[in-house]
């Protein structure tokens, strides 16, 4: 529950902000408003469904899922990605559409930009959380090289919807006080639109990231040479001849390797050293839960 606290601290502000966005929508007329509550709705049945993903990953092995449940997490995000991001972004971009055809001078603006600048600081404070969850597990990485090579889509998916959601602030209130200052409704709808196309672009990126998390991802390189070279201290083995990995979630790993023994062992020096191997592994890495080696 700790180490998912941010998913809680994000659902939490996106409900509250949701609701004070289409209040303010309702009494000045904004479109962009109404994009930007749309948005936030999307966000908080984002979270809804990562909690949920989280939750049936958790679930122990049985005889349907002798492998666990842990993908349960990388399907619900794939569905987060694919479809809410994409809906939202679309409804974002066809409010701006009506609003462009149908031009209309909002009421006093004055809500609009109260609840913008509330709902920056908060969504700001949800970024810090989310963001420093992100850095202890990137390390040294790039920002873009760490989220193409996370395993956890829990966080990239709030981190770049929260920064997603900063950003459409900034062109929410950019809309509404262009549109303030030059009497000029289309800027209004203008900025929905953008909103809209923002929206589908943070969504590609998360349905590129998320289906190859979904579609079963090795173990990094560096971390398979470790694994390998312990494998290969055994005094039982000549060599690790074949590997092959995947994540199951970002806490779980399964693993099959297949090694040269030495050719004057018998079947149960065979068996006694594949226990120590698996021992010597899982103590070195915690997240192989499942190891699987043959003789070859």
């Amino acid at each position: 529950m700790r180490s998912r606290i941010f998913i809680y601290v994000a659902l939490a502000a996106d409900i509250g902000i949701a609701v004070t966005k289409f209040i303010a929508a309702a009494v000045t007329g904004s479109s962009a408003m109404v994009s930007e509550g749309i948005h936030s709705v999307i966000d908080a049945v984002n979270q809804l469904l990562l909690i949920w993903g989280i939750k049936k990953s958790k679930k122990t092995p049985d005889e349907k899922r002798p492998f666990g449940y842990g993908k349960e997490l990388y399907f619900w995000s794939f569905i987060v990605s694919l479809l809410l991001f994409s809906i939202g972004g679309c409804i974002s971009f066809y409010e701006g559409i009506i609003r462009t055809r149908n031009p209309e001078m909002g009421k006093d603006p004055t809500w609009n930009y109260i609840v913008l600048g509330v709902s920056f600081v908060f969504t700001a404070v949800t970024v810090v959380i989310t963001f420093k969850k992100f850095n202890r597990q990137r390390g040294e990485l790039g920002f873009f090289s760490a989220i193409k090579s996370s395993k956890d889509p829990s966080v990239f998916i709030v981190l770049l919807g929260d920064i997603g959601d900063l950003i459409g602030l900034l062109i929410a209130f950019l809309g509404v006080l262009l549109g303030h200052l030059f009497h000029n409704p289309y800027y209004d709808g203008i900025a929905s639109m953008v909103i809209g196309i923002f929206l589908i672009g943070i969504s590609i990126v998360l349905v590129r990231e998320s289906r190859s998390l979904l579609m079963g991802e090795a173990v990094s390189k560096k971390t398979l040479l470790k694994i390998i070279a312990l494998a290969e201290a055994d005094p039982s083995i000549v060599r690790v001849k074949k590997h092959f990995s995947m994540y199951m979630s970002p806490e779980e790993i399964v693993l099959q390797l297949i090694a040269v023994f030495k050719k004057d062992l018998t079947t149960q020096q065979i068996t006694d050293a594949i226990k120590r191997i698996i021992k010597n592994i899982q103590e070195e890495f915690p997240r192989v839960k499942q190891i699987f080696i043959e003789p070859g």
